[in-house]
């Protein structure tokens, strides 16, 4: 085990009805930024009881916050936060709108072009503030002090920071009730991913951290099925929400190596061709760990063992079963895992391939060894 340090602030209230305590602890704060995305809020009743709750402080509100959040949406929110100089954000959505409240927090300071902390790695200077009420389980975004901000076709990431971890966050699985089966599914298919990238990487002897996050694997296997054939399965509701969020508040990923790859060339699809970011990891996932088998033997072994019960005669078979049965697993959760149901040809890939090495320089992976032919094959693997 690498040597690490955890530290995770945030005040998690898990359970229905718990936006009822939203005005105690708001109360040493008077003006609030309210931003949520598309309205939805609305019409499921949740804007409602979030106005009762706020009776007693000046409320300025900016929605319409997009999935993968620009850059030059936010301008507004940032320049009506320093306008009405707000002293707390409260972001009510899914991990698109708390990002953007973690950036629009820490832009409200920032005395250059606020991109500069993303693109050129600025300090940040001040953070306002903020909380946040979850309507859609998927990023993790709620309990960690991480974001991706988009400008154009440049999707960066953007934290790291403590002080970018929400004051609290307000969990009530039946605000989830409304959701889509597409929000549903792809949800499901973001956490399971997030615990793969810290999961299938080297095996070094980390048994609390596997078991934890063999746990949250398994719970959503279980889980995900029943979330989208029954829309109103409390239970079941509450059981994906508080897996997406222990997927990555840092827990399960403390003193063992990460991989990302999936993510960053995830992100370049959905920068150039418009997937919803977990398709685009439901398409890369199964490619990649077919192409990085070797490296990952020894974790793919275990988690065919452990999280889907396999044992073929050989190894190779095993390994090929459990991915396998992570293909299937997620077009049961509605996300096709071929480029070709989204139109993307083999011209394309070479683009594709070409972009992201530009990017990342070969640096992408566990072992940073993912170069332009690399990714080339994972693409063609994936059409």
């Amino acid at each position: 085990m690498h040597n690490f340090e955890y530290f995770n602030p945030v005040k998690i209230l898990f359970g229905k009805d718990q936006v009822h305590n939203l005005s105690k602890l708001l109360e040493d704060h008077q003006k609030i930024l309210l931003t949520y995305g598309g309205g939805s809020i609305m019409n499921n009743g949740i804007y409602e009881q979030i106005q009762k709750e706020l009776t007693q402080k000046e409320v300025f509100e900016f929605g319409g916050i997009s999935p993968n959040p620009q850059y030059e949406d936010l301008l507004d929110a940032i320049n009506l936060a320093k306008e009405k100089d707000v002293d707390f954000i409260l972001a009510v959505g899914g991990g698109s709108v708390i990002d953007a409240s973690k950036f629009i927090a820490a832009a409200i300071h920032h005395k250059s072009d606020p991109w500069n902390m993303l693109a050129k790695s600025e300090p940040i200077e001040k953070v306002t503030p903020f909380g946040c009420v979850l309507t859609l389980p998927a990023t993790g975004s709620e309990m960690n002090c991480f974001a991706v901000i988009s400008k154009g076709k440049d999707k960066l990431g953007f934290g790291g920071d403590p002080r970018l971890y929400p004051t609290f966050s307000i969990l009530d699985p039946s605000y989830t009730f409304t959701l889509s089966e597409r929000q549903i599914g792809n949800g499901v298919v973001d956490a399971y991913v997030h615990v793969l990238e810290q999961y299938l990487t080297t095996k070094i002897n980390t048994p609390i951290q596997d078991r934890f996050a063999e746990g949250i694997l398994k719970t959503l296997i279980e889980e995900g099925p029943k979330v989208i054939e029954v829309k109103d399965d409390y239970h079941s509701r509450a059981n994906l929400m508080l897996s997406a969020t222990m997927a990555l508040n840092g827990l399960i990923g403390s003193g063992v190596d990460h991989d990302w790859a999936t993510h960053m060339i995830g992100h370049e699809l959905t920068a150039l061709y418009g997937l919803d970011h977990a398709r685009s990891l439901a398409v890369i996932l199964p490619s990649l760990l077919r192409c990085q088998k070797e490296e990952k033997k020894h974790k793919l072994l275990q988690y065919a063992q452990r999280v889907w019960s396999i044992e073929a005669p050989t190894v190779e078979e095993s390994i090929e079963l459990a991915i396998n049965k992570t293909e299937d697993f997620f077009n049961t959760m509605g996300l096709p895992t071929k480029l070709k149901v989204y139109k993307i040809n083999e011209d394309q890939i070479k683009e594709l391939s070409s972009v992201i090495e530009e990017r990342f320089s070969g640096k992408l992976g566990q072992n940073k060894n993912i170069n332009q032919d690399k990714l080339y094959q994972i693409l063609t693997m994936a059409l």
